[in-house]
């Protein structure tokens, strides 16, 4: 799973349905082609960042606050953007912002393999962030208007098991490259995005007939405009304090809250609002965005830290901390479905309440197992139980959303959810790297946390830092489970 990215969502397949003009009926299987290999570029690109940051980071020259823009450059516009996306693709045809948002995120992905510092791969990552925005909402919407009702759920079920075998593989290939190749091999892995994006391009191109544009959608570019700004100036802030800027950058933190309370002004008079806010009146739909805000920024904070502890701290190959997160990338799609199912039956808040106190264990077990140099038991023991919770929880948070949802709303309700497991993922990596330097310094630690270092110390300093780290996170994800537990109604008998 990609840092802090959310699960796979099959209920969010966005309006208009299916369009008869849109495609040839034998021309369909080259759409659902285009939408696997674009999700693949998202999944495997999420998957290695993670695991090779050390690597990158040695090739660079980054610190700790670079390697969180690293990864928060490119979740800042994909949090913010996704719901822009996709009212782009049904104002200028969705074929249209879909090829767009794949050729950027392709040629922001050149540019991250041939980076020669870490400000440029930053900037880089940015523009791919704001590729994906205009692609990830057309995957599914692509196969909406391409396959009429009555087929459209076998090519979504093909799409769901592309992406959870691409989600499965993606870390031990990562692990694999990294490990058999050179200090530079990361760069390769970035240019594995031209060929898939070619393809997925040449299949757009050959396959849509006629993409059809509404010039009466509306676009809340005001509202896009704030939320952006908003959020990085939080996370500007809250990554600077990790490196000890003083008191000017929590005021950077604090002017985004206040711009984030702007946007949500906007949002409450704009006509045409990203994010209707009376959507949160329900109390189910108000206490399943809470949970999935928690539980996504603990998740999020483990899989951004983690890797760079055993890789930096305890000295592992990447091999080994991608075989890590295997159990989870496994048990997530085998449960999801069962989960699902017993969710209508019991109710999605103690699913997920019962998954997230497993998951909020498993973070505890992390943190304390982290000292103890045990991989089998302080590392992967932790991490299957993470898969085994987060399995209950992933398909009945997507049920809970999907119950409060007015009639006509499932799919705008659906996209915030996504929003804002996104955007606690941008939150927690930009916070928690604040605690883990401060943590690491207290500790002793000579050089950076995640980085290489043959300094005394730095490896307890590191597993120190991420103990913290973890123990917040069991908090977090515990809470999350008690809010799910006690306000997401039960059904109705």
């Amino acid at each position: 799973m990609p840092s802090g990215a959310p699960p796979l969502d099959i209920a969010q397949v966005p309006k208009p349905g299916h369009v008869p003009g849109f495609c040839s009926s034998g021309d369909r299987r080259l759409v659902l082609a285009a939408a696997i290999l674009a999700s693949a570029m998202g999944f495997i690109d999420g998957t290695f960042v993670s695991i090779a940051l050390p690597s990158m980071r040695d090739s660079l020259g980054a610190n700790l606050a670079a390697a969180q823009w690293i990864n928060n450059g490119y979740l800042l516009p994909l949090s913010a953007l996704i719901l822009l996306g996709g009212a782009l693709g049904d104002r200028f045809g969705l074929a249209r912002i879909f090829s767009a948002g794949i050729a950027l995120f392709v040629a922001a992905s050149m540019g991250c393999a041939l980076a020669p510092t870490a400000g440029t791969m930053i900037g880089a990552r940015v523009v791919q962030g704001i590729g994906a925005a205009m692609m990830v909402p057309g995957s599914l919407a692509l196969i909406a208007r391409a396959y009429p009702k009555e087929d459209r759920g076998r090519a979504i079920g093909i799409w769901a098991s592309a992406s959870a075998l691409t989600t499965a593989i993606g870390p031990v290939l990562a692990g694999v490259t990294l490990s058999l190749g050179g200090p530079e091999i990361w760069r390769w892995l970035f240019a594995i995005n031209l060929p898939l994006g070619i393809g997925a391009l040449w299949l757009i191109s050959r396959a849509v007939a006629e993409d059809v544009a509404d010039d009466t959608a509306k676009l809340d570019l005001p509202g896009a405009i704030l939320v952006t700004t908003g959020l990085g100036l939080i996370a500007l802030g809250l990554t600077a304090a990790a490196e000890g800027h003083g008191t000017a950058r929590p005021g950077l933190a604090l002017l985004g809250a206040g711009t984030l309370v702007l946007f949500l002004l906007w949002e409450a008079r704009s006509r045409h609002p990203m994010v209707p806010l009376g959507l949160f009146a329900d109390r189910g739909f108000a206490a399943a965005n809470v949970a999935t805000a928690l539980i996504y920024f603990a998740l999020a904070a483990v899989m951004f830290f983690l890797p760079m502890t055993l890789i930096a701290g305890w000295g592992l190959d990447e091999i080994w901390a991608s075989v890590a997160f295997a159990p989870m990338m496994v048990l997530l799609p085998a449960l999801s479905t069962p989960a699902g199912k017993l969710a209508d039956r019991l109710g999605a808040g103690r699913l997920i309440g019962a998954g997230a106190a497993i998951t909020a264990l498993a973070f505890a077990g992390l943190g304390l197992g982290a000292a103890s140099g045990s991989y089998v038991f302080g590392v992967l023991l932790p991490t299957t139980f993470m898969g085994f919770g987060m399995g209950l929880v992933v398909a009945p948070l997507s049920t809970a959303i999907m119950a409060a949802a007015p009639d006509g709303r499932s799919g705008t309700a659906s996209g915030i959810n996504n929003a804002v497991s996104r955007v606690a993922g941008l939150i927690a990596v930009a916070a928690l790297g604040s605690l883990a330097g401060a943590v690491y310094a207290a500790a002793g630690g000579g050089a950076s946390f995640g980085s290489f270092s043959d300094l005394d110390g730095h490896a307890e300093a590191t597993v120190a830092a991420f103990r913290a780290v973890a123990l917040v996170t069991a908090a977090l994800t515990a809470a999350g489970a008690a809010i799910a537990w006690i306000f997401i109604p039960r059904p109705e008998s």
